[in-house]
């Protein structure tokens, strides 16, 4: 029997996450496994020497001179009425990337109108990328809309092409090859969410703050975003509105509930996993009755100090049913809010989020219920919820609160302020 080389076997693992979870996610544990392999590598074992590793190309960052006028601002593109050829950048995306569903969300709005959508992807890794099976993921994947667009590898020495009109960087480590790229096409930024906070002070914390400082004109999701980067560094931001997508959550128990939803995605900091198994340990304390439910990642890995059930990753069209037998939701949003908040509303599942102005600025919604971020005062929160004699009326009120909202909306405005862009 033939033996794989153990360097076969970990390409392919690693190919396996990146299709599951995407780029972003899979250069972190390629990172956090480098981390380890230092700090267990000892004392005077030879000369290996580590890569500098980062979620942007170290070329790229160490070519970018963000003081110096760029070359896209010298020689502004002219462009016409439209319809406009836009290339957006983005890391891999995978089957379970919710930030990238919501960048084709927008994909398909402008081709919907006319425009033209290239997408370019852009890796820092040494695994393989494969533009050809990321598209037949995606076309299959019913987590993501049908586009027309092209997919290619961005190879800097080829460009997006003279035809572009546009360039969108979609998260900070694409706003460097968008900004270095040679096409004198106008620059934009479609930004999610404030990237510096992902990381502790360092190299990754100021590479992705410097970018809001590249004269990129920004699209954003919420007003928190837009404020933050018009107030804090000048940028000219356009907002767009949360909204649920009422084809996959639909209010469907008029019952009584007692369950609890937990967002739970340890590996993602900003969702704030130990603080919220606090305050669902404190439930549990007082009330053992309760049961909670874990989705968005699988947490059996992690010591979780009371009974849960483990959802794990779930896919889409599977969230409905979950939310619909919860009474309430606990989401941490720690930096720009969680789309989930408006999607667990229009189940009629009453979502407790830490009250902040990242997160009230985004959403007024009645059906969010914010608290303070005390694991005693959210625990409290929860219990009353659930006991509350007005539950199923409150149910109904937030799943009715929720189809004012729509992403077609949102997607009008982001719409005409790229166009009314496009012909300052």
């Amino acid at each position: 029997m033939t033996q794989t080389n153990p360097l076969v076997r970990k390409f392919a693992k690693g190919a396996s996450y990146l299709k599951r979870h995407g780029g972003r996610m899979t250069t972190a544990r390629l990172l956090q496994g480098l981390g380890n392999q230092i700090a267990n590598s000892g004392k005077g074992k030879g000369k290996a020497q580590y890569p500098l590793g980062m979620l942007v190309k170290f070329s790229d960052a160490a070519a970018l001179d963000w003081v110096s006028e760029p070359h896209w601002k010298k020689n502004p593109r002219t462009v016409g009425e439209g319809p406009f050829v836009t290339a957006w950048i983005m890391s891999p995306p995978g089957e379970s990337s919710g930030g990238h569903q919501n960048i084709f969300r927008f994909l398909s709005y402008l081709e919907a109108v006319g425009h033209t959508v290239k997408i370019f992807l852009y890796w820092s890794q040494a695994i393989p990328v494969d533009a050809d099976r990321v598209r037949e993921m995606v076309e299959r994947s019913s987590n993501y809309p049908s586009l027309k667009a092209a997919y290619a590898l961005y190879d800097p020495k080829v460009g997006v092409g003279d035809d572009v009109d546009a360039i969108f960087a979609t998260g900070w480590e694409t706003a460097y090859p968008a900004y270095l790229d040679r096409s004198n096409a106008r620059r934009f930024y479609f930004v999610q969410d404030f990237e510096p906070s992902f990381y502790p002070v360092g190299s990754e914390n100021q590479l992705a703050e410097n970018t809001y400082r590249f004269g990129f004109e920004a699209f954003t999701a919420g007003k928190w975003l837009a404020t933050k980067l018009h107030d804090e560094y000048g940028m000219t931001t356009h907002p767009f509105d949360f909204a649920a997508e009422m084809t996959l959550y639909k209010r469907t128990n008029d019952s009584r509930r007692k369950d609890v939803f937990f967002y739970a995605r340890p590996v993602t900091m900003r969702r704030g996993f130990e603080l919220g198994c606090m305050v669902l340990a404190d439930v549990k304390k007082r009330r053992p009755d309760i049961r909670v439910h874990m989705a968005g990642w699988d947490v059996s890995e992690w010591k979780v100090p009371f009974e849960y059930v483990n959802h794990g990753a779930m896919k889409l069209e599977e969230l409905s049913p979950l939310y619909n037998q919860c009474a309430v939701a606990l989401v941490m949003s720690l930096t720009n809010l969680s789309l989930l908040p408006l999607e667990l509303a229009s189940c009629g599942t009453i979502p407790v989020v830490n009250d902040a102005p990242n997160n009230r600025l985004v959403s007024d919604n009645p059906a969010i219920d914010y608290v303070p971020l005390s694991p005693g005062a959210m625990a409290e929160e929860i219990i009353r919820i659930v006991d509350a004699q007005d539950q199923v009326e409150r149910s109904r009120e937030a799943a009715a609160s929720a189809t004012t909202l729509s992403w077609e909306d949102s997607g009008r405005t982001f719409v005409a302020d790229f166009e009314e862009a496009m012909n300052a």
